[in-house]
């Protein structure tokens, strides 16, 4: 293993996300990785054609993969068929996959807000006025839609996701490194789901937030569990995102930042070390 793996970063610094800032996130990430790494970075779109001159990659904000579909699928399985280190691991069965997800978790009876995909199956879920549908391979609020119950039937043409429109008190989002609990944030306004303050988690929390973590089995990586306050208290997933994570570190004060790239950095490490170390 080289004394300083070299490391493609990939991320889109100029992508438009609605209420967060890419580039300076990334910026900061990368000008802590520094002191152990040699690093590059590029845009989603260019990982394929540069990863064969990196010992692994690190795939960061890199923006929804429907923008750049076709590299990224390339991207995909050149990293496979050549055995490169991808953090995070390209084994996520969450919104690295798609949104299947949510229909499996939903059908096995975990805390997940109640999802079908078929129209035969909308009777299986709570009676509600309106109705959320979201592509199945939708990111970033990509294609949502929100539809009277009347409507909704047309709609599920089993490439959707269908749910009950949740009159939830607030968002909240759990962040780990590898299987470790790092901090949490809540957006108290609905309607405003970027302005984030740090949450306290209750132990209650973080089981539930850990179950998902858990299901994953992604073993290194940063995953954020989303979440939102049902109406009867309890936590409903939103989201469990294991591919490009926004992480919002400009949300938390110095030292909650500083001790994530610091947990950020030691699992980078462990990864690309054991990826490299002979067998």
């Amino acid at each position: 293993m080289p004394a300083r793996p070299r490391l493609l970063y990939v991320t889109d610094l100029a992508y438009p996300a609605r209420g967060r800032r890419y580039g300076d996130e990334d910026i900061l990430l990368t000008s802590r990785m520094r002191a152990h790494f040699d690093l590059a970075l590029c845009h989603p779109r260019d990982a394929a054609a540069l990863m064969d001159a990196f010992d692994a990659v690190v795939v960061r904000n890199s923006g929804p993969v429907l923008g750049y579909a076709r590299e990224y699928e390339e991207f995909r399985t050149r990293a496979l068929a050549a055995g490169t280190p991808v953090y995070n691991p390209l084994t996520g069965k969450a919104d690295m996959a798609g949104k299947q997800y949510l229909l499996d978790l939903s059908a096995a009876g975990y805390p997940v807000i109640p999802t079908v995909g078929r129209a035969e199956d909308l009777h299986l879920l709570p009676a509600a006025e309106r109705y959320v549908v979201k592509p199945r391979l939708g990111a970033d609020s990509l294609g949502l839609r929100t539809v009277p119950a009347g409507q909704v039937a047309a709609l599920a043409t089993g490439d959707v996701l269908i749910q009950p429109r949740v009159d939830f008190a607030y968002e909240v989002s759990f962040y780990f490194v590898d299987d470790d609990f790092q901090y949490a944030l809540h957006a108290p306004d609905p309607g405003r789901r970027w302005e984030l303050t740090p949450y306290p988690a209750t132990a209650a929390d973080l089981e539930f937030a850990r179950r998902f973590v858990d299901w994953n089995d992604l073993g290194h990586g940063i995953q954020r569990v989303d979440a939102c306050r049902a109406p009867d208290g309890g936590l409903l997933l939103v989201e469990l995102e294991d591919l490009n994570p926004y992480l919002s570190l400009d949300a938390l004060p110095e030292e909650a930042r500083d001790a994530f790239c610091t947990a950020f950095t030691a699992s980078l490490s462990r990864f690309v070390r054991g990826a490299l170390s002979p067998a």
